[in-house]
């Protein structure tokens, strides 16, 4: 699943806003051929984690590191450089443009001094093929979508210009069981062309379903790092919580595990 190597390897990442420490001497490691989940409770960090992966913000302290190398990330576009490719929870699509137009937004392929749409299209076509999409046309306006098929077009935004490392962030929010189920096929096929991603999100089900590996934000600080395939529930919402796993089975936070 992974080399010894990490694709993104993150060491003693410190964040400071004033007087509140949002990051304290946080690790984080992704390896090609893994989804890697951070969960938290809110304000736990997950976020001010994000967009410094993402070039959005720039740790007070600490190592990043691109297969081993160190790097700074001090803007989206260095990020972009590194392929590094982020979801934000907004989207950042245009309702009034169709999805090859979203896809190439801002990087659009020209034939001389034109807009060359016939490729555009074809790229479009065999990155929604990749991701085994379900979007009916390249050529459908955004406004005809559901929301699950915006965040399809979201994700599949951040195979152009073939990053290396993809970072969601809450990508099934507020979406149906259905929607859910083929946004979780797209993360796994993320993982399946060789990318390391990054996966951040409250629904444990979908942690579960999809994730390699758990890491555990608390009060900004790691707090467990676990193997998704063998750690129980209970032991994952007793890292985010503090609570023991006792207390997250019998008590009100047994009704997360139903």
């Amino acid at each position: 699943m992974s080399s010894d190597v990490p694709l993104l390897s993150m060491r003693g990442i410190t964040k400071r806003f004033s007087a509140v420490e949002a990051l304290v001497d946080v690790d984080l490691d992704v390896h090609a051929h893994e989804v890697v989940a951070l969960v938290g409770d809110n304000g736990a960090g997950k976020s001010t984690l994000a967009r410094m992966i993402s070039g959005v913000l720039a740790p007070d302290a600490g190592l990043i590191a691109i297969d081993g190398e160190q790097v700074t990330i001090p803007t989206p576009t260095a990020a972009r450089a590194l392929g590094i490719a982020t979801v934000f929870q907004d989207l950042a699509l245009c309702e009034n443009l169709d999805v090859t137009s979203n896809l190439f937004l801002g990087r659009e392929l020209r034939a001389g001094a034109a807009r060359d749409d016939g490729t555009m299209e074809r790229m479009a076509r065999q990155v929604l093929r990749d991701l085994n999409s379900r979007i009916p046309s390249v050529r459908s306006p955004l406004s005809s979508l559901s929301k699950g098929q915006r965040q399809s077009v979201a994700i599949a935004r951040t195979l152009i210009g073939s990053p290396r490392i993809v970072v969601l962030d809450e990508p099934t929010a507020a979406l149906s069981v259905a929607q859910t189920a083929e946004v979780l096929v797209h993360i796994e096929r993320l993982r399946d062309l060789g990318l390391g991603v990054v996966l951040i999100s409250h629904n444990m089900t979908d942690v579960r379903a999809v994730s390699d590996r758990i890491v555990v934000l608390r009060h900004g600080r790691n707090n467990g790092m676990f193997d998704a395939a063998h750690v129980s529930q209970e032991a994952v919402l007793a890292a985010i919580t503090g609570a023991t796993r006792a207390e997250v089975a019998e008590g009100p936070l047994s009704m997360l595990l139903r």
